[in-house]
Formats: C-alpha cells, structure tokens, sequence
C-alpha cells in the first residue's frame, strides 16, 4: 500500500455515533460542483442580475448560505484547501502553481515573498482518499490546477494530477469553455447552449452506475466563469444587452454565467432521471470571488486576489437527504469545512494525525444547532498581484473596482463577526464588524493602537500555529 493510502486510511475511524436518524436509510451519495471565479452576487438567488434557474431552484430545495467563505482569493490555493481541509497558511499553499519553482521578481518591491508552491503533495489526503477508503467510488471532471502545467495550459500532471490523489475515475476535459481549442467558435444558433464534453462526462458517470453500485463522491469542477469570457451563445449576450442595457463585456459575462448555470441544470436533470437525486448531498461552491472585469461585488468590497469580503465571500447551496427546504443560513462556513462535512456523512471521523482546519457542518446544514464558540477563519495570502504592470504606491481596494488594483501581501483573521486585515508592507491593520458593516467601510481600529495591536497578536499567533511562511524584507 503506498503512503497516501496508508495516511488516508489512518484517518478513518468507527461510524459516527448518534447519528441523525436519515444515516440509517445509508450513506448518501455526494456532489460537489465548483464554479471558477464566480461571485458572491452573480446568482439570481444571491441578488444578481443574471437568470440563473437552476441554481435557483437549487437553493429553492436546499439551503442557501449568505456567510461561505473561500480559503484563498485565488484558484490554486483555494482548491487544494478545499480538498484537504486544510487552510493554504498550513498547507503553505497560498498562490497558483508555476510552471518551475522560484519567487516573485517585482522590481522596486519591498518584500521578499515566499518561494512558490508547485503542487499539492501526495502526501496531503484528499476527500477523495478519505470517502474511498470507506468504500466510495471517486470521481473528478474538470478543472485541477494543483500541478504546474503538464503538455498544455492547466494539463494535469501524470504524477500529481487527480488519479494520484484519490479520484478512481478522472478525464481531463475543458469541456465548452473557451479553453478547448479544439471546440468549434461557431456562435450557437438561437436559443441553444454549447455543448460541453465535461458536464457529457458526469452524466456518463451518473448514468452508467448499476444499481448495487457503491455510494459515490463525484467532483465536478467548471472552468467556467474564468476567462476568457467569449461565449458562444451570441443570441444571450445580445439578449442582455438589448433588454438589460448591459455593456458588451458585463453582457458576455451574463451570458458566461448562464451558460454554467444551464450545464449544473443538466447534470442536476440527470441526476433525478437517475433516480439520485434523493439520496445525494449536493453541494455548489465557488472557488474565490468574481474577476474585477466582469463580477459586481458591492456593497462588498474587494474582489478576487483580495482578502476583503469580495474576494472570498462566495455562493454556496446544499441540498440533499436531512437538508431543509428554502433556508437561508447566515452563520459562518469556509471550503476547508468541506472534507470533515463529507467525512461526516460518510460515516467516518477524521482523526487529527494531519490536522484539519475545517469542521463539519453538517449538523448547521440541517438544522440541529450551532458549533460552540466563535467561529476563528484564517486567510493568507503573501504574494503581490498582479505581476506585471506593477506600480508603487498600492492603491486601495475600492467597491466596484473596473480593474484589479495592484496589491502587497495581506493576511486575514475572522472570530465571530470581527475580521482584521493586516498589509505587510505599510504593517497597517484594520478591523471591521461584518455584521453591521459587511462592506468593510468603517474601519474600528483606525483611531485606536491598542486594538490594532490586540488583533496583529491575536492574527500572527495564528499564522504561527500553522507555520505560515511570511513575505520578508527585500533587503535579507
């Protein structure tokens, strides 16, 4: 048995004691569709301006949460935490990969930050590795991005792609995004989607499980609402430009967002032709927040590689066996809460030979009461974005930025409803009350040192808990 498989299995243990009474019906099955870059306010039910009906009716089975969090603000970092556990500061995981290991060479930057992180290694365990070692058939589809890139943009490597980490089915796929090349351009005629191989794929997977078959995890991850935002379906965009007054780039955008929405609609669709749909946890979630250039987060500030609310505050939907129906659940979650929750309804207990950050939410997902204390969140990201273009001074994260905003290394601390954010460079802090201010406009600690340094102490011992590597002066 290799070290993985060993490593996994020391983290299962006995069925989970007192277990709610739908365990005894068997343990459900489990899907988990992640979105690429989607925001927070893009879906119709979080608010949004685009028509999303599947997603939609979705939440309208399940339960919607207003308070989930990403990892990290950005792809890499972000996907290996949500499939370990475990935050990007204690994976040391907190960029995208690189085609070779090396640091950020800005010129005139004042800090060194940490060398880059290339893979996830075989030694972290994987949902995939815990739910098939207690007998579930794995299965991935989609977007990877946790090696550097092997043959071709976002290829998988041979040695660290999915079939290494847990997954027993896995084919590399860009499905209809703009990615594929091999994909006709062709816009489609009126009133039809393009067709897309990796959604084909998981309804394949879904479609040829015999009826004695084992309880499966399937992770179906979209490249969609990445760019390039170039969608097919012209009639859509020309749709929303034409009745919605949209420009031409927020118009494709609303036409990308659909698109992903109608392919979740026809995997869900297959899921109930199947006769799954009731007993399979499903489960929506984004990778980070929405692309400056497209997404619209305000009244949340920030965006996609920042650690302000817009930047990892995301859409989540779960609907499945014991889930109430049409509930909108405001408490606190992050993605690394994903594998102890799966854990969880698989029946096994996650034990702390490699310790986890997140926890199951299972019993907030339905309804039988709160964890105790404040929930503690930790970001991390050390890095400068973008990486070319630079220009110093940063300047501030606004609302509504039309483009990113050159930014320096940042960490985050969440307790309770306080989030502080802490800028390596100017070494400045500042604190909001997201429950009265979600958009971070009123910043607590700006007349009063003695809470900045409370919470820079309470957030750099945390950062040392998990042995997170920090930016250093460009001078060491």
């Amino acid at each position: 048995m290799s070290v993985t498989s060993l490593l996994a299995c020391s983290l299962l243990a006995a069925p989970l004691p007192g277990a709610p009474p739908s365990e005894n019906k068997g343990r459900p099955n489990i899907l988990l569709i992640l979105a690429d870059d989607l925001g927070y306010q893009d879906l119709g039910c979080y608010g949004g301006p685009f028509e999303t009906p599947a997603l939609d009716r979705l939440a309208s089975e399940g339960v919607r949460f207003t308070q989930a969090y990403a990892p990290a603000p950005i792809c890499s970092a972000s996907r290996a935490a949500i499939l370990t556990g475990r935050s990007p500061a204690r994976l040391n995981f907190t960029f995208v990969t690189k085609p070779e290991a090396g640091r950020q060479a800005i010129p005139g930057a004042p800090l060194k930050t940490p060398p880059y992180t290339l893979q996830l290694p075989l030694e972290e365990v994987t949902t995939a590795e815990v739910l098939g070692d207690a007998g579930y058939d794995t299965a991935f589809f989609g977007k990877w991005h946790l090696n550097p890139h092997h043959g071709r943009y976002l290829g998988w490597s041979p040695e660290f792609g999915p079939p290494k980490q847990g997954f027993e089915t896995a084919v590399e796929d860009f499905g209809g995004h703009p990615y594929n090349t091999d994909r006709s351009k062709e816009p489609t005629p009126d009133g039809a989607f393009p067709e897309d191989s990796l959604t084909d794929r998981a309804i394949d997977y879904l479609e040829n499980r015999g009826t004695d078959a084992a309880p499966f995890y399937l992770h179906v991850s979209h490249f969609y609402v990445h760019t390039p935002v170039k969608p097919r379906a012209k009639w859509l965009t020309d749709r929303y430009r034409n009745e919605s007054g949209m420009q031409q780039s927020r118009a494709q955008y609303a036409a990308f967002v659909q698109t992903l929405d109608h392919q979740v609609g026809r995997l869900l669709t297959a899921l109930e032709e199947s006769g799954l749909t009731e007993n399979t946890l499903v489960v929506f979630f984004s990778d980070n927040g929405g692309d400056p250039r497209f997404a619209r987060h305000a009244p949340l500030r920030g965006h996609k590689w920042t650690l302000y609310e817009g930047g990892v505050r995301v859409p989540m939907i779960v609907r499945g066996p014991g889930v109430p129906v049409g509930k909108t659940i405001d408490a606190p979650v992050i993605g690394t809460d994903l594998l102890p929750t799966f854990a969880d309804y698989a029946g096994v207990i996650p034990l702390n030979t490699r310790p986890l950050d997140g926890i199951s939410i299972r019993r907030r997902i339905e309804g039988h009461g709160e964890p105790r204390g404040a929930r503690k969140m930790l970001w991390h990201f050390p890095y400068y974005h973008p990486e070319t273009g630079v220009a110093f001074p940063t300047r501030p994260v606004g609302w509504n930025d039309p483009q990113a905003p050159f930014v320096g290394p940042h960490s985050a601390l969440m307790v309770g409803g306080y989030k502080a954010i802490y800028f390596y460079e100017t070494e400045a802090l500042e604190l909001y009350d997201l429950s009265a201010d979600p958009g971070e406009r009123t910043d607590l600690a700006a007349n009063d040192p003695a809470l900045r340094e409370l919470w820079k102490d309470r957030l750099f011992d945390r950062l040392a808990a998990v042995d997170a590597r920090l930016p250093e002066s460009a001078d060491r």
